[in-house]
């Protein structure tokens, strides 16, 4: 009876984290928004700001505006190689990181700062330099949304997730029993 009312409570509070609204995105400050292609309404949830900000802000900031406003979300660190795959083949990176709001929404955050680029030569480096509207920025900070589309199909995971749980336990003391 004990078990049973401790799985009821626990997928009430499942449904009640799945139903918790995802954060807003707020737009990078200090920046101007980017309106070239591929910046805009190309890519679905994508969107891009130039700025002078340093890493260490960038990420800060997004943490502190996005992922401390949801419980149970998370930061991963990626290799910059990595954002081919996640935005487009052609993207530049310096570094790219994603924030988690499990079974809702990650956010990725892909920066590439010209100067710092490991992946072109010195001579070269000066090739990539941003110029909008005749100010010349050092970053420019891309950003990526990817939201499960069914909040049902995320539940019907987190339940499986149980299924499978409780029915390992058992498995389990039986192992150790014998051992």
């Amino acid at each position: 009876m004990i078990k049973k009312i401790i799985l009821i409570c626990l997928n009430i509070l499942i449904i009640i984290y799945l139903a918790w609204p995802l954060p807003n995105l707020s737009d990078l400050p200090q920046s101007v928004k980017s309106t070239e292609p591929g910046d805009t309404v190309q890519m679905e949830n994508v969107s891009a700001y130039f700025t002078d900000l340093e890493r260490p802000d960038v990420i800060s900031f997004y943490v502190n505006n996005y992922q401390v406003k949801h419980p149970l979300s998370f930061k991963i660190n990626h290799p910059p190689e990595r954002a081919k795959q996640i935005f487009v083949g052609t993207i530049q990176s310096y570094y790219l990181e994603e924030i988690v709001i499990p079974f809702k929404q990650s956010l990725f955050i892909n920066g590439f700062d010209w100067q710092k680029d490991v992946f072109t030569k010195e001579d070269k480096k000066e090739a990539n330099k941003m110029l909008v509207d005749g100010q010349e920025y050092r970053v420019k900070v891309t950003l990526r949304t990817f939201t499960t589309q069914n909040l049902f199909i995320s539940y019907l995971l987190i339940l499986s997730i149980q299924l499978l749980i409780l029915k390992s336990i058992p498995i389990y003391k039986k192992l150790f029993k014998k051992s």
